[in-house]
């Protein structure tokens, strides 16, 4: 192959590993997306940077019977947290996250209440997929040539 060939070869394969990055990331990002839903209610183990959570308050799971809902069941009331969880792509970066002030209090604690993180575990939780997807849309790019 001589160089004006790799050189449309590797403008070929530049096209291919963005179109086939693009495709694989916003799997990802929905992966992520699920996986913060799939939090709530269950309670979480430490991953990454994130400690694990903390068991409710007894006062906390007297309230919660009190209104109705089971008494262990952390950050999992009516499901409107778990839905306002959502995702967003441009290009190739992402947003996974919430516009509830609930979940924003929830991820970060506050002095009364301990942190419950589930979007940035979700992250950490599914960053080999994501590495995967990288190296995958790389060999996928250049596979044919």
């Amino acid at each position: 192959m001589d160089l004006e060939a790799f050189a449309r070869q590797m403008a070929i394969s530049s096209r291919t590993f963005h179109l086939e990055m693009e495709v694989r990331f916003k799997m990802v990002v929905k992966e992520i997306e699920q996986t913060a839903k799939e939090e709530l209610g269950v309670y979480q183990p430490a991953v990454g940077p994130f400690n694990a959570w903390a068991v409710l308050a007894d006062s906390t799971q007297a309230d919660r019977v009190r209104a109705g809902y089971t008494a262990n069941d952390p950050l999992l009331r009516s499901g409107d947290l778990r839905e306002s969880i959502e995702s967003e792509v441009m290009g190739l970066a992402a947003i996974v996250g919430t516009k509830s002030e609930i979940g924003y209090w929830q991820e970060m604690g506050t002095t009364k209440m301990p942190p419950r993180p589930f979007i940035g575990p979700a992250y950490v939780r599914k960053i080999d997929n994501l590495m995967e997807a990288i190296g995958r849309a790389i060999g996928h790019s250049f596979e044919t040539y």
